[in-house]
């Protein structure tokens, strides 16, 4: 039997159940939003300046849609880190399926970005409409991550609606544990943006000294 994610993973606690994922506070679990940053050039605060221009202007006319928020926020952010260049790879509303555990149901669904390093997966980007929060889109960013066919390696995510953005790690080793960064606001500081840069710099350095 088949189902779509956004249909079978509609809470958090679903998501843990379903996938026997849990959660955990452990720094060293997920040190790369907070250890290791790059540092940014001048030419990329530039650009991530310019970038939050426009989004606030648009943002200050109206709630922004899914595809509006992708558009002006992610997208950019994902440029301005080189996510768009050699040598990742860029795929756009990409299919995936997940069997679950019990091996009678198979999940469906489209993630909205996945960039690719040599097929291995280096960051995954969930977007959601600015009237909704970035919590309403980690069960589902859940879901998507589990469904990594490199389990082995570490899976990581990005969540944002333009207003906030969510960092997400999860690892599917001896048991299936995830941890979540703390929640920036570009929408509030300009320093807030220039960290979720960073964060997803290091990101790909680190699945790039993996699959290396």
């Amino acid at each position: 039997m088949s189902t779509a994610i956004t249909e079978a993973i509609t809470t958090l606690a679903e998501a843990q159940r379903r996938f026997n994922l849990l959660p955990t506070e452990d720094e060293a679990f997920f040190s790369e939003w907070q250890m290791g940053l790059p540092k940014l050039s001048t030419a990329e605060q530039i650009a991530l300046d310019e970038l939050r221009r426009r989004y606030l202007y648009q943002r200050s006319q109206q709630h922004l849609l899914e595809g509006t928020v992708t558009l002006l926020l992610a997208s950019p952010l994902l440029t301005i880190a080189g996510f768009y260049d050699p040598p990742f790879k860029v795929r756009a509303e990409e299919s995936v399926q997940l069997r679950l555990d019990d091996g009678e149901e198979i999940l469906q669904g489209r993630m909205d970005v996945l960039i690719l390093l040599n097929q291995f997966w280096v960051v995954v980007l969930e977007s959601k409409k600015t009237a909704l929060s970035v919590w309403a889109a980690l069960p589902q960013t859940l879901a998507y991550l589990m469904a990594n066919p490199q389990p082995e390696q570490p899976s990581f995510g990005m969540v944002t609606n333009g207003d906030d953005i969510l960092f997400v790690k999860l690892v599917q080793k001896l048991q299936r544990n995830y941890g979540l960064s703390r929640v920036f606001a570009p929408f509030t500081s300009s320093r807030e943006l220039y960290s979720a840069l960073q964060i997803l710099k290091r990101i790909g350095q680190v699945i790039g000294d993996g699959v290396g």
